[in-house]
């Protein structure tokens, strides 16, 4: 039988869709474009972090013995005095009785100020080679050597090894180190101590090719005739031992004010500096030991403006990557938290459902199948229904269809089906259509692309004997599950919805009854006004709706049904970026949810709460897990990273055969489980962002309707005949 419905005209439907938000989608570049750009920018703090932070050793100079032919090194060079210019090979050293006291790797904020504090005590001056990365770190540190009458060289950007560097990487370690200190203290100096190096007779080849092209670039290496080894912590009198000058000749003596702990360091300096004062040396800069003129100087304005950039640079870096760690942290925390709520959860609901919920429901019920253009699979759908075990009507509401699907219906000729035909107006009208037709007060809604199996009806219908029930969400199943695509959608549907569902039905804030199977009460319907209109996601709306008005929303998960998914990744983003779109839309008609009590305040404390964490924060905060690990694989140790995303999958393998044994489900399809991190999960988190993009925006999304593949069948055990 066709009963015909009255729709308004093509003409005043526009201005409803347009209240609707389906008005013509207006493709948005703008969000991609932020998105690319926050990408790249946090790719490049974390490779500016990993450059500066993890990729050269940060060990001592004497740490790493200096190796390899010294054929090419000047015998005045190898003979000469510690202090070099390499565009020349000219060499200078302290006079008698002088010793130039110096020290490296800093500034660090620890070990400096206990240093300097001895060095003011003593009035003594020393120079200090200072690491890049550790001026931008403490540039009011920097600023204090100098305020106290210290002088400063460089000691590369990253404590790089010079002399095994490419010649475009030295340049830049100097010219950033330079930077650096033209930023944070408006100085610049000519005083270079190339890391890992060591006395003059000690330069190899490959120091002495580095030592030329810093003197070619304006530098003079300053070498060591005596190290206190200090770096090696061998106790504070073995320190002032190795530091004591032998003789009377002038020396150039190397310490550490960072690097590691230097409590051995500033005690001996207690005990040297007085002991070589009484013993009659002179302490000086290295500049004054050799008669520099003006080794430190004024920077210029454009090297002032620079450094400062590259401070702001670091420090912008090492603000995010501790934010960032922060954030992963937190968001492992609530993964694992999550995982063990929703596993406790389902062991905890899988026994509450094995109680009845009351005597059996039997009276019949009225199925609405919204259609439009379902040609494909309508037939499958109505006769599966129609084999159901319980007494059902089926009428079919035809949405305007262009396919023939309403001519096809009634070309069956089957009992117990109606056909309404209505001129397109939206899946929404299509369900109030049919409410407003039903006989029964017990309605199920289904899909036209869905299929149930024979006792679903009935099994759906039974949490109606509690009188607090208004709705009840069934078990959805992906029938198209060959290939990868239809495996991923097949674990998701089991792991992730199914599981969801049970742990919103025992914290009563059920937030989706989904489209393709869920039964409701027809005067729960009526009362809050039928299928809204107003969002892309009306189960979501409708669900929430009822959940406000006070009834309760259940899962019944022996319930089941099987769906067309989509089959390819355009098909698969404009179904799920509907459905976030629209969820995101109810989410906000709903917040009022959050200030209310009873049933209403369990679905926005614990459902929109749930939500909002788990499908939009979390996969907003993909990307960047990404972008972290490949860092972590770059820079950091990649056997934890990899242990650490071993442990992470393990969790989520634990949960699939959890749940899926739950479900009766076979486990194979849970092989492709790791290959779903690397395609799958990317592009679900790039339609979260898309659509809360689209929603801060404030543009409309239309209505997308999924292709259908005409892979619908009646389920085996059922005769393909009406009851």
């Amino acid at each position: 039988m066709t009963t015909p419905v009255r729709t308004p005209s093509r003409r005043s439907r526009k201005g409803t869709r347009g209240r609707r938000g389906m008005v013509r989608q207006v493709p948005l570049r703008t969000h991609w474009l932020m998105l690319t750009v926050l990408v790249l920018t946090l790719s490049a703090a974390l490779l500016l972090q990993g450059y500066t932070q993890h990729m050269y050793g940060h060990a001592a100079d004497g740490a790493v013995p200096a190796e390899g032919s010294n054929q090419n090194v000047p015998a005045g060079v190898r003979e000469g005095g510690p202090v070099i210019d390499g565009a020349s090979d000219r060499t200078a050293a302290p006079g008698a009785k002088t010793l130039a006291l110096t020290f490296d790797d800093g500034p660090d904020p620890q070990w400096t100020p206990q240093i300097l504090d001895v060095l003011r005590r003593n009035q003594v001056h020393a120079t200090f080679f200072v690491v890049g990365t550790q001026v931008a770190a403490n540039p009011g540190l920097t600023r204090r050597i100098l305020a106290e009458g210290h002088q400063i060289g460089i000691h590369t950007f990253t404590h790089a090894d010079l002399a095994h560097a490419a010649p475009w990487r030295r340049s830049l370690e100097l010219r950033e180190s330079q930077l650096a200190l033209a930023g944070a203290t408006g100085q610049t100096s000519s005083l270079l101590r190339p890391p890992y190096s060591s006395s003059t007779d000690a330069l190899t080849d490959a120091d002495w090719q580095a030592v030329q092209q810093a003197g070619r670039e304006g530098y003079l290496t300053v070498l060591t005739t005596l190290d206190s080894e200090d770096w090696r912590r061998p106790g504070v009198e073995q320190i002032v031992a190795n530091a004591t000058p032998k003789g009377a000749g002038g020396q150039i003596l190397l310490m550490h004010d960072a690097g590691g702990d230097r409590s051995q360091t500033a005690a001996a300096l207690e005990q040297l500096l007085p002991r070589l004062k009484a013993s009659g040396y002179r302490f000086e800069t290295v500049g004054d030991a050799v008669r520099l003129p003006r080794p430190v100087r004024p920077a210029e304005a454009a090297d002032h403006w620079q450094g400062l950039a590259v401070i702001g640079a670091l420090t912008a870096s090492d603000w995010a990557l501790t934010l960032l760690g922060w954030l992963l942290y937190a968001a492992g925390a609530v993964s694992v938290l999550r995982a063990i709520a929703v596993v406790v959860a389902a062991r905890r609901h899988k026994k509450v459902r094995d109680r009845p919920w009351g005597p059996p429901v039997t009276e019949p019920v009225s199925i609405i199948v919204p259609a439009y253009n379902e040609r494909a699979g309508i037939e499958a759908a109505v006769r599966s229904l129609l084999a159901s075990d319980h007494p059902v009507e089926v009428i079919v509401v035809d949405d305007g269809s262009t396919d023939g699907t309403a001519d096809l219906v009634e070309s069956l000729n089957l009992p117990f089906v109606r056909v309404i035909r209505q001129q397109n107006a939206g899946k929404p009208a299509a369900l109030n259509a049919g409410i407003a037709a039903a006989r029964a007060e017990l309605l199920v809604m289904v899909d036209g692309d869905t299929v149930f199996e024979r006792d679903a009806v009935r099994m759906l219908v039974q949490p109606f004997a509690d009188r607090r029930v208004g709705a009840v969400s069934g078990n959805a199943k992906v029938v198209n599950r060959g290939g990868l695509l239809g495996r991923w959608q097949h674990i998701e549907y089991v792991v992730g919805f199914n599981l969801d569902r049970r742990l919103f039905d025992l914290a009563e804030c059920m937030p989706t009854v989904p489209g393709a199977v869920g039964a409701f009460r027809r005067s729960a319907l009526l009362r809050i006004g039928g299928v809204g209109e107003s969002t892309l996601a009306e189960d979501t709306d409708l669900t929430m709706a009822l959940c406000r008005a006070g009834w309760r929303v259940v899962y019944e998960e022996r319930a089941k049904a099987w769906t067309e998914a989509p089959a390819s990744l355009g098909a698969l983003w404009r179904q799920r970026y509907r459905w976030c779109y629209g969820t995101l839309q109810a989410m906000w008609k709903h917040r009022g949810a959050l200030r209310q009590g009873g049933q209403a305040g369990k679905l926005g404390r614990r459902g929109l709460g749930y939500l909002l964490l788990f499908q939009v924060l979390l996969p907003l905060l993909a990307p960047v897990v990404d972008v972290f690990a490949l860092y972590g694989l770059v820079f950091l140790d990649p056997v934890r990273i990899v242990g650490l995303w071993a442990a992470f999958l393990a969790l989520q393998t634990a949960m699939g055969v959890y749940a899926f044994r739950l479900d009766g489900e076979r486990l194979g399809p849970l092989w492709s489980l790791p290959l779903q991190q690397f395609v799958y999960r990317q592009l679900i988190y790039l339609v979260v962002i898309q659509s809360v993009c689209t929603a801060l925006a404030g543009s409309r999304l239309r209505w997308q309707r999924m292709q259908r593949y005409g892979t619908l069948q009646v389920p085996p055990q059922v005769p393909r005949g009406p009851q």
